[in-house]
């Protein structure tokens, strides 16, 4: 009260005076605490966005989901434990392509062509979630594997590649102000580091094969330090690129600390690992429970608390949205869960390629300090796709447009509002033979040997059965003719 008694005097001239000062000192007190409240309420609608996906990294494998897990995943557990866990997350598809399609994209990517040699799969005119976020503000960048395709086709071995010419349908046509990654996943060829549109340095040597031990039907088991032979760049190591990708990412959290532009950020970091080859730097061999794998999985973990620690560091983590997960699931056989004692799916069925669970059902935690609550866990069905939506909905779009992000459902709500009631969504299509409507998944043949899965129909209830050992199909016919009838009336949609 002392503040305010200082001005209290008895004369009427010099009382007049001190009540203008007062009433002016509070006006300033105000206008003060409204602008603060101001720029606070900003700062929370528009928080940074960090988006971690890892590269063939089961449910399983990361500890918080698998108790009995092999590998102490401590980092990405802290994700968790600061934010929320998702149980029923998928992603976008079986394998790497159509996974990321679908995060990008808001859609199925049964709604498009998944050959990269057609050209680049995004659209030039198709929303991104980087360039509906740039268009709100957003600075916009990527680290790492793309593999939504580029023009020209890379993977071409007989085609003959300019690379002093700008490579064109990449991140940076695509919604992101900056890249710097690789084009596919690290054991396809060729092998080299992109900037923007340019190579860092052109892929001018030659690689050796790795390894051409035959596996199942003819394909290779690709695990271990797998690579395919190809052209490489001078610079390029392959047990170098997941550390080089951690610090790129650090460096743009860092630079984020020092802008003055006020922008917020979203950092898109799609990691090759623990996806072949699995090579750990020699600190984390031997490390874990669970072979070479293992050690690559433990490293991959700690990058994502180096990620952490740089938010932190730069004193922006209390208002930044982090989100984990992988693109599918994990190159890991009956043999390996024999030998290790640990399961990669975490007693899923299933695995990469496959329409079980294995192959698609995905770790998915998100941390937001100021906003998500602590330790919460989320068995609400969520998909890749569901992104956009979501992010549209974070910074207050009130329609997408139409034609774009066609399968992407807002899960906001149960962010930030905790608990709700179950709510019915539209069916999800994992690949085009699969479908899940509520409980109900049904999943027809698949022709392609790399599949893994039976040679005849199956339904099963989720609810009753997540792992998968009851096909229903020939107590619940119509129920898998109704599914059967909705996949097939997407795919006649399809352009």
């Amino acid at each position: 009260m002392r503040f305010w008694k200082d001005f209290a005097v008895q004369d009427p001239a010099r009382e007049a005076v001190a009540m203008c000062i007062r009433f002016a000192l509070l006006i300033g007190l105000v206008l003060t605490s409204s602008i603060a409240l101001a720029e606070d309420e900003r700062e929370v609608s528009n928080p940074n966005i960090v988006l971690i996906l890892a590269d063939d990294m089961g449910y399983g494998d990361v500890s918080c989901n698998n108790p009995k897990s092999r590998i102490e995943t401590a980092n990405i557990d802290r994700i968790a434990r600061e934010g929320i866990r998702f149980t029923d997350a998928h992603s976008g598809g079986s394998s790497c392509i159509p996974s990321r399609y679908a995060l990008m994209t808001g859609r199925f990517a049964v709604r498009a062509s998944m050959s990269l040699a057609n050209g680049p799969l995004i659209e030039s005119d198709q929303i991104t979630v980087a360039s509906l976020l740039r268009d709100q503000g957003y600075r916009t960048a990527m680290v790492g594997k793309w593999h939504l395709g580029f023009k020209p086709y890379l993977q071409d071995k007989n085609a003959s590649v300019d690379y002093s010419k700008p490579l064109r349908g990449g991140p940076v046509d695509r919604g992101f102000d900056s890249f710097f990654g690789m084009h596919a996943s690290l054991d396809i060829p060729p092998y080299f580091y992109i900037r923007d549109r340019r190579p860092v340095t052109p892929p001018t040597e030659e690689t050796p094969a790795s390894s051409s031990t035959g596996g199942p039907e003819g394909w290779n088991d690709i695990q271990g330090a797998f690579w395919r032979a190809g052209k490489i760049g001078p610079d390029f190591e392959f047990d170098q690129v997941t550390p080089r990708f951690f610090e790129e990412a650090v460096d743009i959290i860092q630079k984020q600390r020092a802008s003055e532009e006020g922008k917020p950020l979203f950092l898109y970091l799609a990691l090759p690992s623990p996806h072949t080859p699995w090579l750990p730097l020699e600190e984390f061999r031997g490390k874990s429970g669970a072979g070479m794998y293992g050690d690559f999985v433990l490293q991959v973990d700690a990058g994502v608390g180096r990620i952490l620690d740089a938010l932190e560091a730069a004193g922006i983590d209390q208002n930044t949205l982090v989100i984990f997960s992988s693109d599918n699931g994990p190159v890991w056989y009956d043999k390996d869960r024999e030998k290790f004692g640990h399961d990669s799916v975490g007693g899923l069925r299933g695995m990469k390629f496959s329409s079980w669970e294995g192959g698609h059902r995905m770790p998915f935690l998100v941390r937001w300090p100021r906003r998500v609550d602590r330790g919460r866990v989320c068995d609400r069905t969520v998909v890749f796709s569901d992104l956009f939506a979501t992010l549209a909905d974070l910074v207050g779009l009130n329609a997408i447009p139409a034609g774009m992000a066609e399968d992407s459902v807002s899960f906001l709500p149960w962010l930030l509002e905790g608990d709700r009631p179950p709510a019915k969504r539209p069916p999800i299509v994992h690949d085009a033979t699969t479908i899940r409507d509520g409980d109900w998944k049904l999943i027809l043949p698949k022709q392609r040997r790399r599949a893994r899965q039976e040679a005849s129909k199956e339904l099963f209830n989720l609810k009753q059965d997540l792992f998968e050992q009851n096909n229903l199909i020939a107590d619940q016919p119509a129920i898998a003719e109704r599914l059967q009838l909705q996949l097939s009336s997407l795919l006649d949609r399809k352009p």
